[in-house]
Parts: structure tokens; sequence; C-alpha cells
């Protein structure tokens, strides 16, 4: 039986950890030949070892120098998964303007660059590319202005890419999580003190049963098989989407 990504080659930002070493690691076990894989923990980056071609990118995405030079190593891929992102959290009247600009250029600077670098290195062929956005870009929540914000921003940001993608049948959609069970909350002060307090296991499972009708968060594998969903020709006329993925987080 041939796997969903023989033979091709993908991107993924944020690889080293999380929902992006999770992303690879489907990527990589569903026959894919080549990864390229940017983080800015280039040791953890060097610790990789998927059983497939790897080119690593140590470096911050946000960084426009990182894609000027990456552009010979983004030859021939077939899509890319823009997944690299922080979390922090803050009322709007609190937050200050550096705050607020760490989150931005992280979550949407950075997601513009990739988004831009794949679409010059995939021109006129066809591909798809899945960006993780939260479903706190779709909902408000008190404190978290600057990430629901730029997840928000990303979300337009996929749609405007889809419809310039689609000439080509280049797809692009995005995903949005609402909690996951990732080092990117150990950030946010309020489950680190939690989870200090009770284990990460416990605040986990404390905050699921407070805001999610499913009484759970996702793993991280979770998440990657739908973005391998969205990656693979089974989804071969979805596009422009958003796929919700919330544990009835929403509802």
């Amino acid at each position: 039986m041939t796997l969903p990504y023989t033979d091709r080659a993908y991107l993924v930002t944020g690889a080293a950890s999380g929902i992006g070493l999770a992303c690879a690691q489907h990527l990589a076990a569903g026959g894919a030949a080549r990864l390229v894989l940017a983080d800015r923990d280039a040791a953890a980056l060097a610790r990789l070892d998927l059983g497939c071609t790897l080119d690593l990118l140590p470096g911050d995405v946000a960084d426009e120098a990182l894609w000027d030079e990456a552009a010979a190593v983004l030859t021939g891929i077939d899509g890319a998964v823009v997944n690299a992102g922080v979390a922090g959290a803050g009322a709007i009247g609190s937050l200050s303007f550096a705050e607020w600009r760490r989150i931005l250029s992280v979550n949407l600077d950075g997601a513009f660059l990739t988004l831009r670098a794949v679409l010059r290195a995939m021109e006129g062929r066809a591909g798809a590319i899945v960006a993780v956005a939260s479903a706190a870009g779709i909902k408000a929540e008190p404190g978290v202005a600057a990430y629901g914000a730029s997840k928000a921003g990303l979300i337009q940001l996929v749609k405007v890419a889809a419809k310039e993608g689609a000439p080509q049948r280049l797809r692009v959609n995005a995903i949005a999580p609402a909690g996951v069970e990732t080092p990117v909350w150990d950030a946010v002060p309020m489950f680190a003190e939690r989870a200090a307090a009770i284990g990460r296991d416990a605040a986990f499972a404390e905050l699921a049963a407070l805001a999610t009708p499913l009484g759970r968060y996702a793993k991280p594998e979770e998440v990657a098989a739908q973005v391998g969903f969205l990656l693979s020709d089974a989804a071969a006329l979805v596009t422009g989407t958003v796929l919700v993925s919330d544990g009835g987080y929403l509802l």
C-alpha cells in the first residue's frame, strides 16, 4: 500500500517540540522522503532522527534573513506546516507593547514570512499548506488579546493565500485547536503556577474540565493526524477552510 506522503517533501516550522514535532513524525511515518525542519532550538533540531532526509533550519521564523537563506533548501517541496508560535497572556490595559510585539512577531510576522517563502518555492506547482491557528483566534476571552489577535490574523492570511494559490491547485488551510498538551503552556503564568502545585497532567485535566465540553485537551499526535489529512490527497477539494478541533470549546 502506498503511504500518503510517499516521495514528497515538506517544511515544518516549530518542529523541535509539540505540534510541530508531532507533524514531522507523522509525515515521516507516512512516507515523506524529505523534511525541512525549522525551529529556534538548534540543539533540539540536531537531535532529531525521523528516518528520512532532514534539512535543518535553526533560527527565528520572524527573521527575514532566515528565509532568504532557505530559498535553495525549499526548492522542490510539496507543502508546509506553518506551526511555529509562542503563547502569552495579559489584559489589554496592562499588556506592554514589547509583549504584544513579541507574540505578533512570531505568530503573525513569522507566519507571513514562512508562507511567502513557501509560495515562492512552490510557484507554478500544486501542493498543500496547513497553518496552525487556534480557537483563540475565533472566540474572545479575557487576557489573550495578543495571542488571539495573532491567530485571527493568521486565519485571514490563510484565506487570502488560498485564493492566491488556487489557480495553480495549491491548497491552503488552517487548523484551530483549543487546548493541546504542549510545552507552549509552560509560558502561561497561570498554567505554570498550577502545574507547579499539582503537576502538569493534573493541571491540564483541571483546565480541560473547566473549558472543554468533551472534558480533555488534545494530544499533539491527534492534531498532527488532522494536519496530515489536510495535507493529503483525501482533502483534494478542501482549501481556505479552518478545521476547528476544540473538543466543543466554541459551542
